[in-house]
């Protein structure tokens, strides 16, 4: 099956070239969508054989992965896989995480930290972020996965086609976790492996992805 992978990057020039070579191993072609970076990710990326897509102007990750997504089902992706920049999953666990839709026992794959394989997650975000993701998607969404805030994920050219990414910054975790339910997907978790290079969201970030999902079902 034909697998892509969308790697959405913004001033990822430390860390862009390594994870492309580690992914392009593991799946037919690699996307990077370039949002809006300042830095040499555009240039790193295309050197190493990536296609590149950029925005002009910073986006957020939400509207990067959708940009990808659209440009990967135009070209006849079967699979989708979505990947981060910043070097924290691994790219050998690309094949675990899209085996469940090869076999056609999922529509939609994600990955968890808290399933058995180990990750030094940062405290604050084990007991405060996480938390309140978990919180935020039972108001939402009435349901919740082990780990509603992981990026690592995969689904089939179908189920890409069902889920328009509207969110364009990190409350689209919550919103591709609320369209899978309300479109009766098979939905499937698997454990991966998170490596922390630095600290990541803050909690002001978690304050934003609840504003956005409060905006969104106000103007829905």
């Amino acid at each position: 099956m034909k697998i892509f992978c969308i790697i959405p990057a913004y001033n990822e020039e430390k860390t862009i070239a390594e994870v492309i070579e580690k992914v392009k191993k593991n799946v037919n072609e690699v996307i990077v969508v370039n949002d809006g970076s300042k830095d040499e990710t555009k240039k790193l990326a295309k050197e190493k054989g990536a296609v590149v897509l950029s925005h002009i102007i910073n986006r957020g990750q939400g509207a990067a992965l959708e940009t990808g997504n659209q440009y990967a089902l135009n070209k006849g992706a079967e699979i989708i896989v979505h990947f981060d920049a910043d070097g924290q999953f691994l790219a050998e666990e690309i094949k675990d995480i899209v085996s469940p839709i090869v076999r056609g026992e999922a529509d939609i794959v994600f990955g968890s930290r808290f399933l058995g394989k180990k990750s030094n997650l940062p405290q604050f975000k084990k007991h405060i972020i996480i938390p309140l993701a978990h919180l935020v998607n039972k108001i939402f969404i009435g349901a919740t996965l082990t780990d509603p805030q992981n990026g690592f994920r995969a689904m089939s050219s179908e189920t890409a086609k069902k889920i328009t990414i509207e969110q364009d910054g990190m409350a689209h975790n919550t919103e591709i976790i609320s369209k899978s339910f309300e479109n009766n997907l098979k939905i499937k978790e698997i454990p991966v492996t998170v490596i922390y290079h630095n600290f990541g969201q803050r909690f002001s970030g978690g304050l934003k992805i609840i504003k956005d999902l409060i905006l969104s079902r106000l103007i829905n």
